[in-house]
């Protein structure tokens, strides 16, 4: 009975791990909150072997081994294609450091440049379009060549600066 709860919950876990990591990894919805971030990205390749290892070992008939194994085993080949050491540096969330833009008729999209701290090997810069789907989540596209032009678009260049540091 332990073993059925302990399965449902880790595999539970699993999946929403999953689900997070990918979305964030190869769409443009992207998490914005660290915390959940990092638990995305370090739960994939924390849970990845620790769920194969509990489902061959938890899981009683050779059907449900299968299908418990598809997905984490799917999951770590995915892992070393992209590399440990990339993921590992793709942990860090993207911070604000100046909105330049302000859409006229939705508060919540904006023209922002961001920087990302991947550690020892400095930042990663852009300058996109986010729509914020809430605190924790948001959307980025590139931003439009022509968005002088575009009457939707307020310049406002306000300083955000949510890493604290100067960037020109």
């Amino acid at each position: 009975m332990i073993k059925k709860y302990t399965s449902t919950l880790l595999n539970g876990i699993y999946i929403l791990t999953i689900i997070l990591f990918v979305f964030d990894w190869l769409t443009s919805f992207e998490i914005k909150n660290q915390a959940i971030k990092s638990f995305s990205y370090f739960g994939v390749m924390v849970l990845t072997p620790l769920t194969l290892v509990w489902n061959l070992w938890a899981f009683k008939s050779k059907k449900w081994k299968l299908i418990g194994s598809t997905i984490p085993t799917l999951t770590l080949i995915g892992i070393l294609i992209i590399g440990p050491l990339k993921i590992v540096f793709s942990t860090s969330a993207w911070k604000t450091q100046k909105v330049i833009y302000q859409n006229g008729h939705l508060n919540f999209k904006k023209v922002e440049f961001q920087t990302q701290d991947i550690g020892a090997l400095g930042y990663n810069k852009r300058t996109v379009e986010v729509i914020y789907l809430t605190d924790l989540f948001m959307l980025v596209n590139p931003v439009e060549k022509d968005i002088d032009d575009r009457v939707e678009w307020i310049k406002v260049d306000k300083e955000v600066n949510e890493l604290r540091l100067k960037f020109p």
